[in-house]
């Protein structure tokens, strides 16, 4: 039986380097005030021994755990792995926290915790004295749960708020929602379109309300009424088509609808079909979130792109960075949006000259395999 090749540790990297234990601990965990040429001669030493740091030793040595846990809503994300609509929030959500902690030394893991539990101080206790998290991400609605955030506060943890801008304890990390919404909402009017429909999100998500104001802001910018234009869903198919039905049956025919999830779009682009309605010559549609199907329905859905992943890197870093002794600024970190504007948005009412996309339609030209991509930092 082969001999096992003895583990290097930390020591055999110090005495490589000629340095204390001490100086390979700060340059491991990129810690400050370590002289740059120092720093370049351990790593020279790591990169020479193949040293990799332990978790469970740096957690043996000092205070720190090395661990984020991002806690995400645990009915929602259920229901979309059982329903296999998938998970491009969460796949996003990683993307961005993973790769962030990876660069310093840290490892993401993902708890789920029901909002409207009763027992979730209870909950959230048991699964923080079983990890023991450097910090915790905070996702919507969780964001947005006192109790949670008072909790963490209680605790002393570390922690970032994703998708909240209101003040409080812990780093507000949000995608701007209101300028994402004006953003559809503008490129809508540029079309000609005089009466936009919008589909909200539940109010227990902050972010609902401020898509709203975002929509209402940029129709009272062109002058125009939204009496009759607003229904609210909650993010699920069933909503969106009861919301849609509400809007085309109203007194205010809409002639285009942002709803406010993929999802809710797909059930108003279902109806829109059900009702012999042409889109976009008779009704434009856009969505926010922007996950995979959204592309490959016909005609594709023009969508607001939410920056989840860089939305997260920057949470995780805020929260690593405090770990590390900085103090970095608690005030809200907003990210812009971009729009993918596709086909299924166009002029109100225009032809379709040989069956081909309504005119007006602001896309790329068909075959292109290009998504125009319009910021809201603007």
């Amino acid at each position: 039986m082969p001999r096992r090749r003895q583990a290097v540790t930390i020591r055999h990297v110090a005495a490589d380097a000629g340095v204390s234990l001490q100086t390979v601990s700060r340059v491991i965990n990129k810690e400050p005030n370590v002289r740059p040429e120092m720093m370049e001669r351990v790593q020279a030493s790591i990169a020479k021994l193949g040293y990799v740091p332990s978790i469970a030793a740096q957690r043996m040595a000092g205070s720190r755990s090395y661990l984020i846990v991002a806690l995400n809503d645990r009915e929602r994300t259920i229901a979309g792995w059982r329903n296999r609509e998938g998970t491009d929030w969460v796949d996003q959500m990683l993307l961005g926290g993973m790769l962030t902690c990876a660069e310093h030394g840290y490892r993401l893991l993902v708890e789920l915790v029901d909002t409207h539990n009763d027992h979730i101080a209870r909950e959230l206790l048991g699964a923080i004295a079983a990890i023991r998290p450097d910090g915790v991400i905070l996702t919507p609605p969780h964001s947005d749960n006192p109790h949670i955030t008072q909790l963490l506060e209680a605790q002393g943890i570390s922690f970032a708020r994703i998708g909240s801008v209101k003040p409080g304890a812990g780093f507000a990390v949000a995608m701007d929602d209101a300028g994402a919404a004006r953003l559809a909402t503008d490129h809508l009017i540029a079309l000609g379109h005089r009466r936009i429909g919008f589909i909200a999100g539940p109010n227990e998500y902050e972010l609902s309300g401020r898509r709203v104001d975002g929509w209402r802001a940029a129709m009272a910018a062109a002058d125009l009424p939204t009496d009759h234009l607003l229904e609210q869903g909650d993010f699920g198919l069933a909503s969106g088509r009861a919301a849609t039905l509400a809007l085309l049956d109203g007194p205010v025919s809409p002639t285009a609808i942002i709803a406010s999830s993929d999802q809710m779009a797909l059930a108003t682009l279902e109806l829109a079909r059900e009702r012999g309605l042409e889109v976009p010559a008779d009704l434009s549609i856009v969505s926010f979130d922007d996950t995979p199907i959204v592309r490959f329905v016909h005609p594709s859905l023009t969508a607001v792109v939410q920056p989840i992943a860089d939305v997260t890197a920057h949470a995780i870093s805020l929260v690593i960075a405090e770990q590390a002794g900085q103090s970095p600024s608690t005030a809200p970190v907003i990210v812009p949006a971009t729009m993918a504007v596709r086909a299924s948005t166009g002029a109100p009412g225009a032809a379709r000259p040989g069956g081909g996309e309504a005119q007006g339609y602001a896309g790329p030209p068909a075959g292109a395999g290009i998504v125009t991509e319009v910021s809201s930092d603007h």
